[in-house]
């Protein structure tokens, strides 16, 4: 299935005005790890597959890489990005990552947030990746945490106390596999995939990848207590894990 949420009018700007806050899960806790993991980026051919709006595209570009392709379905997305992350070595291409097998080159660096959630098939769209990739080329995504994914809004994220403090995350249904829908922001019919840590590990596997790096997400412990409503739950359980891959020989 090729999810196009983000072209929903209200989603997007409900999406953008909560990436504009200085206080957002991206900016504070996903981006930073997943920058961390990158190699030097000098001279590199950098693919990131569901740029969104071109954040990291642009970081790239500005870090040296000598060459940024940014895909993304939604066309919202990528107008954003034309407009606010352009640079000379930027390319910004329509189109969803169900379709990449569609591309015809090799890239240093493969990269993706959070664009997996949005797979029904990953191992399919891993193996995609693969042949995109020369020896020592490397793939670095992040995805969210099956823990939090396993959320089916059945009951509430947290078990918390009368006066609403988080005292420990609840988990259900972490083995039942598949589609998630959830209410996110203005929209009740939010679409992700839902797998365990086992299956993404397998998934990784065989689609012909060693593993290299794995992080899970946890915000600063001094932003999780000066901001405890926002940012309290994420002591408590991670929200993102964190993969970097290089080919099996």
């Amino acid at each position: 299935m090729k999810q196009n949420i983000y072209d929903n009018e209200a989603f997007f700007e409900n999406f953008k005005d909560l990436r504009d806050q200085e206080l957002n899960f991206n900016d504070c806790i996903e981006t930073p790890i997943l920058l961390k993991m990158l190699p030097d980026l000098q001279g590199l051919k950098v693919l990131d597959i569901g740029c969104g709006m071109g954040q990291h595209a642009k970081f790239f570009s500005d870090q040296g890489a000598a060459y940024v392709l940014g895909i993304d379905i939604s066309e919202k997305m990528l107008s954003y990005a034309k407009q606010h992350n352009s640079a000379d070595n930027i390319e910004y291409l329509k189109m969803a990552m169900e379709d990449i097998g569609e591309l015809n080159d090799k890239y240093d660096l493969i990269t993706s947030s959070l664009a997996f959630d949005y797979a029904e098939d990953l191992e399919l769209i891993l193996k995609d990746i693969r042949k995109l990739m020369s020896d020592d080329s490397l793939l670095v995504f992040s995805i969210s945490h099956p823990i939090a994914t396993a959320y089916d809004g059945s009951c509430d994220r947290f078990t918390r106390t009368e006066s609403g403090e988080r005292l420990w995350a609840n988990l259900n249904h972490y083995f039942e596999e598949g589609k998630r829908v959830v209410k996110w922001g203005p929209v009740d019919d939010y679409e992700l995939y839902h797998r365990t840590f086992s299956s993404m590990l397998n998934s990784i596997i065989k689609a012909g990848f060693i593993l290299e790096e794995c992080k899970e997400s946890k915000a600063p412990d001094e932003l999780a207590k000066e901001y405890p409503a926002k940012f309290g739950g994420t002591v408590i359980r991670p929200d993102f894990v964190f993969f970097k891959c290089k080919l099996s020989v």
